[in-house]
């Protein structure tokens, strides 16, 4: 099987996308370097190949968005909306990610080895993602179903108007969002958070995360709660 390296300095980035959305759906190329990268957004996007792609340096915005079957790995941080879509694969971050990781990922896995900016997995629909670092406010907003590990704190409002999706947190959460609440670990969770936490490379005690999940009182419109729940 072969690598390819792209250098961004040299050649387009369409040229880029283009031979990942077609020559690398024929199985000859095992791996992708793309070198110089030097901030491009949409690096990555929309792959639908059990390609690995590795970026060596940063990433701009929506690196790895609507990613099927491919592995992609950043060797640096991650502009907006990295991983956002995922369907399936591997997408991990290196470095630190801005604002909407992981958006409305269906599948897959995101993992983001620093910090996470605002919003991170806002409206997860059943993708998994890890933070080794810390999460920006309004993290897990509306999100539907999947699980989020964070390694460290979270900020303000986390979890608001979750639905099915499952938090777990090891530090400090500066607030909960509507509707949010923390539940007790359970022998099941344990072992959810241990098993994401080796997918994603990560040694952190499974024993020391706080879980987090809905109250479940959003679920039917109350009109005579005058917005107060």
């Amino acid at each position: 099987m072969e690598r390819l390296t792209f250098d961004l300095a040299t050649t387009s980035l369409r040229e880029l996308n283009t031979f990942l959305h077609t020559d690398a759906k024929e199985g000859k190329v095992e791996a992708v370097t793309v070198v110089n990268p030097d901030g491009a957004h949409n690096i990555a996007v929309g792959l639908d190949c059990p390609i690995s792609v590795e970026v060596v340096g940063h990433a701009g915005y929506y690196a790895g968005g609507m990613n099927k079957s491919a592995t992609i790995t950043i060797d640096g941080s991650a502009g907006t909306g990295v991983g956002e879509n995922m369907m399936s694969g591997k997408v991990h971050v290196k470095g630190f990610a801005s604002n909407g990781a992981g958006a409305s990922a269906q599948g897959g896995l995101l993992v983001i080895e620093g910090d996470a900016g605002l919003r991170c997995g806002i409206s997860l629909k059943g993708g998994n993602i890890v933070v080794g670092g810390s999460v920006g406010s309004f993290s897990a907003f509306m999100a539907q179903a999947g699980t989020m590990v964070i390694c460290g704190d979270a900020g303000d409002a986390l979890g608001d108007s979750l639905y099915e999706a499952v938090l777990y947190v090891k530090g400090s959460v500066k607030s909960l969002g509507a509707d949010a609440q923390y539940e007790p670990m359970t022998d099941a969770d344990i072992a959810t958070v241990a098993g994401l936490l080796d997918k994603a490379g990560l040694d952190h005690d499974p024993k020391a995360f706080k879980r987090i999940a809905s109250q479940r009182s959003l679920y039917h419109w109350n009109a005579d709660a005058n917005q107060e729940y």
